[in-house]
Order: structure tokens, then sequence, then C-alpha cells
């Protein structure tokens, strides 16, 4: 008897790795990546996935990824979930932690892998990453039972919703900071089975799409010297909701009372403001400094060691669930998928 092949969806929305030169620079090209892949022979290999491409009209730089297109990709892999034992997204770089995060977030129920990739250079040209990352992919979601959202680039498979791009330029751009990678791409695949999320099981063996809704939300760095006015300004309504970017464990300028007063003036009309680090590693302890201390008071809340990425997608799929906003700030501060890591009890009764 021979095995029978898995079957693995790509859903192709746009980016580098399918792109085509041109005068302007790369642009992405209908057809061209599905015949460009014709021409990898590895993918034709026994040892492969059979897989479809689903090709997105128009196709998409990833700088132009809005929520609508959030929404068009969860729903694809949604139709075709009970055809696939696996899903490939492939995305361009610039966005894709923003869309690992929020599928991570809206595809509930979630038992099979679900793995973003792309490149930083083109199928098309003789030196690429594409090739690698395909070819890693498609093993991964075709042979792995990984119930989550993954972010496959390099020789890591990150979570999706742990995920931040760090580099324009290396072919390894991605990185987990707070969280180790899922699995490593050595002489073999490894994967870390102890770090990867039980499935969600349920009895129909469906997943269901949780929509994102249009909210005026946004996300604000602090700098020395930002003034109150610039503050102020943003947190106006409609703003319902702020990923506040903090010096260190959750610090701002304290001494600034008008800027302090503008955030308590938003907390207190029912913004909800999420605290994340600027650090690339670390996690918001808001009261263990009284710069941080003032912020809580203020009525800032912890995004813990969560990616702004994760913080912001996070937001926009707790306010498309119709939930308070006290609802918000507690979910906001729970770990629903792995996106965050709780400190220990008695530090948070602290």
């Amino acid at each position: 008897m021979t095995r029978q092949r898995k079957r693995v969806y790509i859903a192709y929305t746009g980016g580098t790795i399918g792109m085509t030169r041109s005068e302007i620079g790369y642009v992405p090209t209908p057809g061209y990546l599905a015949s460009q892949m014709e021409s990898v022979l590895e993918l034709k290999s026994e040892g492969m996935p059979e897989f479809v491409i689903h090709e997105y009209n128009p196709l998409l730089d990833s700088s132009n990824m809005s929520p609508e297109n959030w929404v068009a990709i969860a729903k694809d892999i949604a139709d075709n979930y009970n055809e696939y034992d696996g899903f490939i997204v492939l995305h361009g770089t610039d966005t894709m932690a923003y869309t690992a995060s929020v599928l991570s977030f809206m595809l509930e129920g979630l038992e099979k892998p679900v793995v973003i990739t792309g490149s930083q250079i083109p199928l098309c040209e003789i030196r690429n990453d594409a090739r690698d990352n395909l070819i890693t992919a498609l093993i991964v979601a075709g042979n792995y039972k990984i119930p989550e959202v993954c972010l496959c680039f390099g020789d890591k498979l990150l979570r999706g919703c742990r995920s931040i791009k760090f580099s324009a330029d290396q072919l390894d751009a991605f990185t987990s900071p707070n969280f180790p990678p899922l699995g490593i791409a050595g002489v073999e695949i490894k994967i870390n089975w102890d770090l990867v999320l039980p499935p969600e099981t349920n009895k129909t063996h469906t997943i269901e799409v949780k929509e994102i809704g249009k909210y005026s939300l946004a996300t604000l760095r602090l700098f020395p010297g930002i003034s109150a006015e610039v503050v102020e300004n943003i947190l106006r309504p409609p703003l319902i909701g702020l990923v506040l970017e903090t010096y260190g464990v959750g610090n701002g300028p304290d001494n600034n009372k008008d800027l302090m007063k503008a955030l308590q003036k938003a907390t207190d009309r029912g913004v909800v403001i999420v605290a994340c680090t600027q650090c690339i590693e670390g996690a918001v302890h808001l009261g263990e400094y009284a710069a941080g201390s003032a912020l809580a008071k203020a009525g800032v809340i912890s995004g813990h060691d969560m990616t702004q990425e994760a913080a912001l997608t996070k937001l926009f799929y707790l306010f498309s669930m119709g939930l308070s906003v006290e609802e918000v700030k507690l979910q906001m501060q729970s770990n629903l998928r792995g996106e965050l890591t709780l400190p220990p009890l008695k530090q948070r009764e602290s």
C-alpha cells in the first residue's frame, strides 16, 4: 500500500516571494509565482505534500495590508479547512508579524498548522531565500500536527503572536524575543513539542473565524520631550485603544503632569491604554519604578511581554468581540493564545 500524501493549501496574498523585476523595482505579477514553483524540482519530490495555490486578486505588497485583508485570509482558511491537512500563507515581510499575530486570535478551534512565510529575495533571483522557506513551510504544514499559527522564516519556526521582524536586510529576518522557537530547521526539523499549544478540540473539528471590525486604535512610542499636547491629540475621540510603547519595564515621564493628566482623562473616558516595552526583550512591570507607577495610576494597564504587534491586533480582536471596556482590559492581561507570559502570582498581587 502507498502512503497517501498530505495536502496543503497555499494562500498567496503577495509579497516579495513572487515578485518580478520592473523599471520601478520589484512588483507582484499574477501567475508568476506558480510558474516559478513549477521549476523547483524539490517541490515535486515524493516526500513533499501535494499543494494547491490560491492566488489573491489583487496581489498585495504587505505594506498595503489592512484588517479587511486579515478577515479575507482567515475566511479563506476556514472555507478550505476540512479539505487540507495544513495551510500556508505567503505574505510580504513588512507586516507579516501583524498578520501572524491577528490570525492567532481570529482562528478559534484550530487543530491544524497554519504557517506564514515569505522571503527577502524573490524566487526569481538566482540567489534567494524563497526556495528554502517554501520547502520548510510545506514540510511543516503537511507533516507536523502543530495546532497553531506559526511564522516560518530562515531556520526558525516561531509562534505567530510572538514574532517580530527585526532586520530589513538579513535573510533570517524574524525572531521571537520573549519566547523560544517552536522549532528549528537544521539538518533535521526539530519541534519543541513541550512548547506547542494543545489543540482547541471541538466536536465539529471546524474553526470559527472571529471577524475584525473597524476600530480607531493606535500605537504611540514615548520619546524624551514628547509633549502632552501631542499625546492629548492622539487620545481624542474616536480613539478607543492605544498601545503605548514605554521605556524599559514600563516607565514614562512621571514629571510631566500634563501628559499624565491626558492619559488619565482618556482612560476615564474608556480608552484602553496598554503599555508595552520599547526594548526588544523583557516585560512591563508598572509597579517596579515610580515612573511606571504613575502610568498605572493614570489607568494604563500592563501588556507584560507582548510584542507591539500582538498587543495591537489583540485589541482589534477583543473590541470586535463586543466586550465591555473592563472585560477588554482583563483579557488584554490574560494569556489567550500563548502571546504573553504572566508574572508569578505574588508579583501580580503586589
